[in-house]
């Protein structure tokens, strides 16, 4: 029998192996197990495999019995591959036996995305040679040594090229799953999942925050009053000077800790701000694009044009026509 039962939802297979780690595993079911349409209706299928049905070890006191193997995965449209504790000390670079047999089930065309060191799965699958990826910093030595022809980053909390995405450490699994609800069904679906989840919809910056570095001056502020501020002000012209000011700061240092806290430069994390309120518009009002440019601060159409296709590839327009219905896209766009 089908581990599918609803041929109108899409389906996603997690494949397991031994030593999961659990979490992982749970990110995926939650995330794609809470979006749901407007109407309530669930928008995706999950379903767990592993390379042999039954029993699957974790790193913790848990083991799984796991129904279903890799029949599966050729039914699936999304294939999620979460970390192992094999992955930590791999030092052969393709797939053993049993992997690559589950990954010849894989039909062509089928998304693929890794959490954490899953990431060393899709790479010695061939999957990832000429492609950007990322894993998690600690790992990021061991995975250039084994896949040099990989574009690994190791500044990001996921990567996406189109059919295959990779994610960083265990709890950005959680921004690569709302990333593709996002991609899939528009921002409120992701947002609705992830204030279910009580999680933030984006995390700013990359895992280079997480990465340990000197502790900051315990006496030193934060910057998450200017940039309560600097939200509820997009529309404006905002200065760096404006942004100091509101903790009581001056520019240089303001700029340091607004570095050490957020992973980005204050310009940096501003325009991703203002991409962020445009896609919200872009779905959610009919307002035309050179409105919107004004509302989020970028001034022009052509100045969001050209952050909007930096940060995203597509246009504004492009953007708008894939999330909102043909009926409601406003003249003008």
């Amino acid at each position: 029998m089908s581990a599918f039962v609803h041929p109108d939802r899409h389906r996603v297979a997690v494949l397991v192996r031994d030593g999961l780690l659990p979490i992982e595993m749970g990110i995926a079911h939650r995330l794609f197990g809470q979006a749901a349409s407007a109407a309530g209706e669930p928008l995706y299928e999950v379903a767990t495999c592993a390379l042999v049905p039954g029993e699957v070890r974790t790193d913790t006191d848990v083991t799984l019995n796991v129904a279903h193997g890799p029949e599966i995965l050729a039914e699936a449209d999304t294939v999620v591959v979460p970390a192992a504790q094999e992955d930590y000390t791999r030092t052969e670079s393709g797939l053993d036996a049993p992997l690559a047999d589950a990954f010849a089930r894989i039909r062509p065309g089928t998304r693929v995305a890794s959490i954490c060191t899953g990431a060393f799965v899709l790479a010695a699958a061939g999957l990832l040679d000429g492609r950007r990826a990322t894993t998690h910093w600690k790992s990021c030595d061991q995975f250039r040594a084994l896949y040099p022809n990989v574009d690994l980053d190791p500044d990001v909390l996921y990567t996406d090229e189109g059919d295959v995405l990779t994610s960083a450490g265990v709890a950005s699994g959680i921004d690569l799953c709302l990333h593709m609800i996002r991609r899939d069904h528009g921002t409120a679906v992701a947002n609705a999942v992830a204030r279910s989840t009580v999680v933030p919809p984006h995390r700013e910056g990359g895992q280079a925050q997480f990465i340990r570095r000197p502790v900051p001056d315990s006496r030193s502020s934060s910057t998450g009053a200017a940039r309560a501020w600097a939200l509820e002000h997009l529309d404006r012209q905002l200065t760096l000077r404006e942004l100091a000011e509101r903790e009581s700061t001056s520019v240089r240092t303001f700029t340091r800790r607004f570095r050490e806290e957020t992973g980005l430069s204050p310009l940096q994390w501003l325009n991703r701000q203002r991409v962020e309120r445009a896609r919200q518009l872009l779905e959610e009002s009919s307002l035309s694009v050179d409105r919107i440019a004004a509302d989020v601060g970028f001034g022009t159409a052509a100045s969001l044009r050209q952050h909007f296709h930096a940060a995203l590839g597509v246009s504004p327009s492009a953007y708008r026509g894939t999330f909102r219905a043909r009926s409601s896209k406003p003249v003008g766009a």
